[in-house]
């Protein structure tokens, strides 16, 4: 009896051996069937474009996702699906996704398994942009290297903007869970899901699951984790830069963002939901982009069912996923402009600002921040534009997490500073928070003062390996020495939930007892002790009132 058990057995095994040796390999997941891409010679399946709820347009929009409806056929998951609504806010993206459209709930896979019975880690990435822009089909968000290293990788597509993020008493009331605002959210939680159900067909394993981000995406990383719909479906998480803790896209209270939403309704003549819905995509997003046109209707929600609390609150109570986390960001987020504006960086005009922000408290910033020279004024303005940008937020959710997590929280500080532009991007000059802008003879782009560190969003291409496709700087051995030591960073810590390995430095965990460790990334990457935490316990003060 045992010997036809056994042959069925080695059938099923070799089939799914062949399964991932063929050029359009096959795979059945909830749905139906889906052929992915091996290119000859490599040794990474891709998977892309695949559906992981309905489209959300039409009645769908503004609800929550609903699940995909099964198909007929074999799905061809060879190119990306649509990226989501949005305006082109940021100069350093570019997508391969297939256009723009509200049909837009597409993931990306990308497999070294060999079988569909290898149970790797799996890695599940959520792109950033402000809730306002992205799409997981990204260059920089590629998964074939961090593939290569033997984890499954997923990109996902997620809602924006006022499609994402919009919030109204009528929203909320036609909800079976009483809620809006947070339909963006809801997406990554629908990926989860999809995940638990389909990774495995994959050769991933659905119990080894670390979620990551970088600005927005970090954000959500820190929101599913506090969300008891996600917290449960993930086992690891890494952040860079960014978590939903105020000033940083912290969530408001559902009744605040209904209100917010009534008044957008009226200020576009709109007299009701259906009326809403009535106007095409493209007309809601210009709409939204108007000079001038509130955006706090494009806010996420504390809505009682995706999130109960803010994330302190959830934090400090110790009801967020209990699982390790990597979290850090970079030496010089933002420049001193983000803080003084048009304001040159003089001693005087540093102290006026300081003045205005914290009216008596401003000597107390002035020594945590401190200056007595113009070129000390760049340096500290920096930081604490940096802080108040997004480090603080970060911060405060790895605190949080090192008191009630009860799991590793390890640390980190991104300082390589990119290599100049190449000659082909001729006038074009970097940007206020990672981003690219661009000139031309008539007009040059404007020509900031040198960086101070490294800025927002710089680390991606670093961290996932893919620096090599990424035209826009003339990278150094230097450059690929980081990016091989970050990544081996990540892959070790998503692999293992312990960042470290053979031949990298030494990087302690945390765990809320004695002095703060983080390690340094740059071309000699060292551990160091935490200095700063006077600056972040200032800002807790106003943050957290």
């Amino acid at each position: 009896m045992m010997k036809p058990i056994l042959a069925a057995l080695l059938l099923v095994q070799i089939a799914s051996v062949k399964l991932f040796a063929q050029t359009n390999p096959q795979v059945t997941i909830e749905n139906g069937k889906v052929a992915g891409v091996k290119e000859a010679g490599s040794a990474i399946t891709t998977f892309k474009g695949i559906p992981f709820a309905q489209p959300p347009v039409g009645d769908l929009r503004w609800k929550e996702p609903q699940p995909v409806k099964n198909w007929d056929g074999v799905l061809k998951a060879d190119h990306f699906g649509n990226n989501p609504m949005q305006r082109p806010i940021f100069g350093d993206m570019g997508f391969r996704s297939a256009g723009m459209s509200e049909d837009c709930l597409y993931l990306n896979v990308w497999t070294p398994a060999k079988t569909m019975n290898e149970k790797l880690p799996v890695l599940v990435y959520f792109y950033g942009g402000g809730l306002a822009a992205g799409d997981g089909s990204e260059p920089r968000y590629d998964g074939e290297s961090l593939a290569k290293k033997g984890i499954v990788v997923l990109t996902v597509n997620y809602r924006l903007g006022v499609f994402g993020f919009f919030s109204h008493p009528e929203l909320t009331k036609e909800s079976p869970n009483h809620s809006s605002g947070n339909y963006g959210y809801l997406d990554q939680n629908a990926a989860l899901l999809w995940v638990q159900k389909n990774v495995a067909k994959f050769g991933g394993d659905p119990k080894h699951v670390t979620i990551a981000g970088e600005s927005a995406g970090s954000i959500s990383v820190s929101v599913q984790m506090a969300s008891p719909l996600s917290k449960d479906l993930i086992n690891a998480a890494i952040g860079e830069s960014g978590a939903g803790i105020n000033p940083t896209l912290n969530s408001i209270p559902l009744a605040e963002a209904e209100k917010n939403g009534v008044a957008f309704a009226a200020s576009v003549q709109a007299g009701s939901l259906a009326d809403l819905r009535a106007k095409s995509a493209i007309e809601l997003l210009d709409i939204t982009n108007k000079p001038g046109q509130m955006r706090s209707p494009m806010t996420p929600t504390i809505d009682g069912y995706l999130l109960p609390k803010s994330l302190p609150e959830i934090f400090e109570a110790g009801e967020q996923a209990k699982i390790p986390i990597l979290v850090g960001w970079n030496s010089a987020e933002v420049p001193y402009q983000f803080l003084m504006r048009a304001d040159a960086p003089t001693l005087e005009n540093y102290k006026k600002t300081l003045t205005t922000i914290y009216g008596d408290k401003a000597d107390e910033a002035l020594k945590l921040y401190p200056a007595a020279t113009d070129e000390e004024v760049i340096k500290s303005a920096t930081a604490l534009s940096s802080d108040r940008f997004i480090v603080y937020s970060t911060w405060k959710w790895a605190d949080l997490q090192m008191k009630t997590g009860g799991k590793p929280v390890y640390r980190y500080l991104f300082s390589r500073v990119r290599p100049a532009m190449t000659a082909a991007m001729g006038n074009a000059t970097a940007g206020l928070a990672g981003g690219v802008v661009k000139g031309d003879a008539a007009k040059p782009a404007p020509k900031p003062a040198g960086p101070v560190g490294a800025a927002h969003a710089s680390e991606i291409e670093y961290a996932l390996g893919n620096l090599a496709t990424n035209k826009t700087y003339a990278w150094t051995p230097d450059d690929y020495k980081v990016s091989t030591t970050m990544e081996d960073y990540f892959g070790n810590f998503i692999k293992n939930y312990n960042p470290n390995g053979a031949g990298l430095p030494k990087w302690e965990a945390n765990n809320g007892k004695g002095p703060v460790k983080f390690m340094d990334i740059d071309v000699k990457s060292e551990q160091k002790t935490e200095t700063d935490r006077a600056r972040y316990l200032f800002l807790d003060k106003d943050y957290m009132k």
